[in-house]
């Protein structure tokens, strides 16, 4: 059983970036741990969703940012776990950085396969495993983009939202939502249930991201409650 976590209040992206500052920087907390702390939320939540675990198939869309990284996470968990999972990849390799490059390698060493989903051939392979897949997850974009997804991201989002019977899973926002503002580009992901960390983002919870967030999930990651404004007077509880 996990350890129940109480959230507190919706948080701003700003609010989340000085949170994820103050745990690297000032308490130590290393990146790739709150990565590998979030990926595997991500991956408990997915597993849970899946009738037979074994049997089944997830698609995982990774971007070249920290959602990347998680969804690299998660790939690798939901493997151990003996789950048939899939990985494409929005950007070339090398594109991929920082602590979601140290992760991309490691699951590469795994020797599982990769579709570069950049190349026409891949995004039609995509598009294959889309239409078999249980389980979609978006790790393409985080609450740090700008503008409305463009490109191979834009084309993976637009054929996960066409999925015929994938339930589709955000990790920590919908890629195309935004995270103050909850107004969803064309395209945005539509899921079904989005987990995010530390906190709901403000933008998730407004009206107007309703039809694209789904279930909301809050995993901890390991950050000091006393750093997590809303948090501080909290106890317990789930």
């Amino acid at each position: 059983m996990p350890i129940p976590y109480a959230p507190g209040k919706p948080l701003t992206c700003e609010q989340i970036r000085e949170v994820d500052v103050l745990a690297i920087e000032h308490v130590g907390i290393p990146g790739l741990v709150l990565m590998e702390n979030a990926g595997r939320g991500v991956a408990d939540f997915v597993h849970d969703v899946l009738v037979n675990p074994r049997r089944s198939r997830v698609l995982i869309l990774c971007g070249p940012g920290n959602n990347g990284g998680d969804g690299f996470v998660v790939a690798r968990h939901l493997r151990n776990a003996g789950v048939q999972v899939t990985v494409a990849l929005a950007v070339p390799r090398e594109k991929t950085k920082g602590d979601a490059a140290v992760n991309l390698r490691i699951y590469q060493k795994t020797g599982e396969p990769l579709i570069d989903a950049f190349e026409p051939d891949g995004l039609d392979e995509t598009r294959r495993e889309a239409e078999r897949a249980d389980v979609i997850v978006d790790g393409l974009l985080g609450t740090g983009s700008k503008g409305a997804p463009r490109g191979t991201i834009a084309e993976l989002i637009k054929l996960a939202n066409a999925a015929p019977r994938a339930r589709r899973v955000a990790i920590d926002i919908p890629s195309g939502l935004g995270g103050d503002s909850g107004e969803a580009a064309e395209p945005c992901f539509r899921a079904d249930a989005t987990v995010t960390f530390v906190a709901a983002k403000v933008g998730c919870t407004r009206p107007a991201a309703e039809a694209f967030v789904g279930r909301i999930i809050v995993v901890d990651i390991g950050v000091p409650r006393e750093l997590i404004p809303g948090r501080e007077e909290s106890s317990g509880g789930s």
